[in-house]
């Protein structure tokens, strides 16, 4: 005991912020006027801080073992001080992955996966609006400029894949993993796409089926209730996007998700793909128990690849990238925004967890969506995770098709089509009308 409380005195004096600890017995460490106060309800938890076990601090202070005072932020940055390995590698090697395997075979049903998404997104609309941006945009933001603060910054990310897929008037996008609506609702109303959702979250089913007829959009979109396996439309889509889906997929059943999409449209199509992936190849999940702590109060289910995994199952379920770019920064930045928006609003986020799941519950969601936000940011600004968009086409077969030969669909293989009116779609399955 002497031993690892020695260990802990020594890592408080070289802390980037004041931290103090708090024991039984009366005892105490760190300085009285201190940025952050951990109270610690016995010496378990205390030995675990000592050894890097962070996500075990964490389930302590979900749980009621571990009192904190201070800043989420405050929080995070003091406890890089204690990690003994690196997050991102440290749950690496060919047996973790095996089991890993093994265990994604099990988890990953329709119904089991159905479950998964319901625990997290159908938890609270309300708590969920308390700190995400008005179009409730549950994922990473694109700051095109620094000064953008993140409402505007979540519809640059949502024009920005957009103008990816080349998105025309009247064709047909697809958006497996619609959430709250934000993605095909802006593509329908600022580029006239027919759009179709699904989603396996009753709670965004609902949402979105308001909004669209809130603003008028009963022809131009719809939402479905259903997993993507078992989704079945009356023809292929011209356009398709996932956004933050690929995480609930699980890697056993990767390639599978990736053969759907590339059945789901039609030749010559663009896809993208936008989710978070793993730094370390071969990373079973995130070291330190910060994984397990995920997985147990947050996403269910939830699995991280690398993306040279994801590329390879592209490839193999026969859709060709074309363009793949790392937004990892903008997820931190995403990540304070949210977490700085929840501790400003704990005393609503309180009542209103304490109505929707009652207040012994609630106050432990409330916590494990304190340390998970202030953590994701976190990892991501230390590169223990990253953020990827992937674009692919799927061939048409037809080389001479496309803006240059060879291309086999309108994707023009510059990037300079990001940053210049974008061009109607040659495998446009419902044209707009010429103009007259």
């Amino acid at each position: 005991m002497k031993q690892w409380l020695s260990t802990v005195e020594e890592r408080l004096e070289r802390l980037p912020v004041a931290l103090a600890l708090e024991w039984p017995g009366g005892q105490r460490a760190g300085p009285r006027d201190a940025q952050v106060l951990l109270r610690f309800g016995g010496l378990g938890p205390l030995a675990a801080l000592a050894a890097g076990h962070l996500g075990a601090v964490g389930t302590a202070i979900v749980e009621g073992d571990v009192q904190f005072e201070g800043s989420a932020r405050d929080l995070m940055r003091a406890a890089t001080g204690f990690l003994t390995t690196d997050p991102a590698q440290a749950e690496t090697g060919g047996w973790r992955r095996l089991l890993a395997w093994v265990r994604s075979l099990r988890v990953h049903s329709p119904e089991r996966d159905a479950q998964q998404v319901q625990f997290h997104y159908d938890l609270s609309d309300d708590f969920y609006a308390l700190w995400l941006d008005p179009r409730r945009v549950y994922s990473c933001a694109y700051f095109r400029t620094p000064d953008m603060d993140l409402a505007a910054a979540q519809e640059a990310k949502l024009d920005h894949i957009c103008r990816k897929l080349r998105l025309a008037p009247g064709e047909q996008f697809l958006d497996i993993g619609a959430g709250w609506g934000a993605l095909m609702l802006w593509a329908a109303e600022h580029y006239g796409v027919q759009a179709t959702g699904i989603t396996l979250s009753r709670h965004q089913h609902a949402f979105v089926q308001e909004r669209i007829a809130e603003r008028g959009l009963q022809r131009q979109a719809r939402i479905e209730l259903c997993d993507y396996r078992q989704f079945a439309p009356a023809q292929r889509f011209d356009k398709l996007a996932s956004v933050g889906m690929l995480e609930h997929v699980g890697r056993a059943q990767m390639r599978r998700y990736f053969e759907t999409v590339h059945a789901l449209v039609r030749p010559g199509a663009l896809v993208l793909n936008h989710g978070i992936t793993a730094a370390a190849v071969g990373s079973a999940q995130l070291g330190a128990g910060l994984g397990k702590f995920i997985e147990r109060y947050i996403f269910p289910g939830g699995e991280l690849l690398h993306v040279s995994q994801l590329l390879q199952d592209t490839a193999a379920a026969g859709l060709e990238m074309v363009d793949t770019e790392n937004l990892r920064p903008h997820y931190a930045r995403t990540l304070w925004a949210w977490s700085d928006a929840l501790e400003r609003q704990l005393g609503a986020a309180r009542a209103v967890l304490n109505a929707q799941v009652g207040s012994e519950r609630g106050g432990r969601v409330l916590q494990a969506y304190r340390l998970y936000l202030a953590g994701s940011a976190l990892g991501f600004e230390q590169g223990w995770m990253a953020l990827h968009q992937m674009l692919s086409i799927r061939p048409n077969g037809d080389p001479s098709c496309g803006p240059i030969r060879g291309a086999q669909s309108d994707y023009p293989f510059t990037r300079d089509a990001l940053y210049s009116r974008p061009v109607s779609c040659s495998t446009n399955s419902n044209p707009a009308p010429p103009e007259t």
